[in-house]
């Protein structure tokens, strides 16, 4: 798990949803660590811990809190809580 006040995305390039939010974050300039699980297969293991479930991308946050397949309102509402955006 991150422990950290970073934002991390675990995704997949094959992925649409991934793609999608991790286009988000970049378009909004947020500063996040990508894992690919393509190319480190071991990592889907941990998101699999975080979230409970095997869907992607799963998005981790500063406050412990976590998304799983989140829409980019989602994605923005929590941005905006955390006074990121």
């Amino acid at each position: 798990m991150t422990s950290d006040s970073t934002i991390t995305m675990f995704g997949a390039q094959w992925c649409g949803d991934c793609r999608r939010t991790k286009k988000q974050l970049d378009d909004l300039g947020i500063e996040y660590r990508y894992v690919d699980l393509e190319a480190d297969p071991a990592a889907a293991d941990v998101a699999r811990e975080i979230s409970g479930r095997t869907n992607i991308p799963v998005v981790t946050y500063p406050d412990a809190t976590h998304h799983v397949e989140p829409s980019n309102a989602d994605v923005e509402a929590k941005l905006r809580e955390l006074s990121l955006i």
